[in-house]
């Protein structure tokens, strides 16, 4: 069911004309009635959404405004998501670090009366599954604000030779729409420009990447995520309000992805020492699919039971890196 605050920034977009947020919003509501198991009116909120009504009819299904949809088509996608805060198990470190932004950005005026702002340029790295696109997503949906994904395969393979005239247009984007925007694997065009194989079209956008990246001012929140960061190049760092490192997780929180993964079913162990050992190395993703596999077959075995040497052979089963 919708949150009074979601109630409130809903009415709030509509009556202000932000189309993108109005949309997100309602996204952010089907999203939380899929989540509690209402998955007709979460179809039923989705479709209605995706057929727009009249006060969408000059936005397309990303929130794009028509008349910059063709500049940006292809480059940037409204990201159906609602992902909480207490949803997601983090180190100590990465919850203080993502706790700040929420409350600077939630605090904002309050800061502005001094001549501050808010941490907003960050950059995530860390292995596959550690968090990353997550966190993105659960900053945006604590703010109350739309999450973008720059698609940034499609932006260098489709223009390349117009990258850069791309992203200038993605950071007036970004300048006019406040919202979470995320540079996924971002080391593609963020790599050292001292590396000898890269073409000099990359090496222009790196360019313009970082003029863009300094000079944008707004509100909102832009990401940038990597499995690489050994490969950015040295002047992208200064530029990031915070770099956050997203480790793999310690027995601590292995123990609370399992028990957060089976709150619906009977799971109980009086030694966690062979879960401790069979999970080690892998990443949160990982184990959280391999508690998917054992409640599926709980639920296929008619009972709420979770099989605890299913569980060993499923996380024995996903690859470490």
């Amino acid at each position: 069911m919708a949150t009074a605050e979601q109630i409130k920034n809903l009415v709030r977009a509509h009556y202000q004309n932000d189309t993108g947020r109005f949309q997100s919003i309602s996204l952010q509501i089907a999203a939380n009635e899929a989540r509690s198991g209402h998955h007709k009116l979460a179809k039923e909120l989705k479709s209605i959404i995706d057929k727009g009504s009249p006060i969408q009819k000059n936005f397309d299904k990303n929130g794009l405004n028509l008349s910059v949809k063709d500049e940006l088509d292809g480059s940037l996608q409204l990201k159906f998501t609602s992902v909480r805060k207490n949803e997601i198990v983090f180190s100590p470190t990465v919850q203080v670090q993502l706790d700040r932004v929420i409350t600077e950005h939630s605090n904002i005026s309050s800061l502005r009366e001094f001549g501050l702002t808010p941490r907003r340029k960050l950059l995530f790295h860390g292995l596959p599954g550690t968090g990353k696109t997550m966190s993105a997503a659960m900053l945006a949906t604590e703010l109350n604000i739309p999450f973008y994904a720059i698609l940034l395969d499609g932006l260098m393979s489709k223009y390349m030779g117009e990258t850069a005239a791309k992203l200038r247009s993605i950071f007036n984007f970004i300048s006019s729409n406040t919202a979470v925007y995320l540079f996924d694997e971002f080391d593609s065009i963020g790599s050292s420009r001292e590396q000898g194989n890269d073409i000099g079209e990359i090496k222009r956008v790196l360019n313009s990447f970082l003029v863009f990246f300094e000079e944008e001012q707004s509100d909102s929140i832009v990401i940038a995520a990597t499995n690489n960061i050994d490969s950015l190049d040295k002047a992208l760092f200064r530029r990031f309000d915070d770099i956050i490192e997203f480790g793999l997780p310690d027995q601590e929180e292995i123990r609370c992805v399992i028990k957060n993964k089976f709150t619906l079913f009977n799971f109980k162990l009086k030694d966690w020492s062979e879960v401790y050992d069979k999970a080690r190395g892998l990443s949160y993703a990982e184990i959280s699919k391999a508690c998917d596999d054992a409640a599926k077959e709980a639920v296929l075995n008619n009972n709420k039971v979770v099989d605890e040497k299913f569980l060993l052979k499923s996380l024995s089963n996903k690859t470490r890196f």
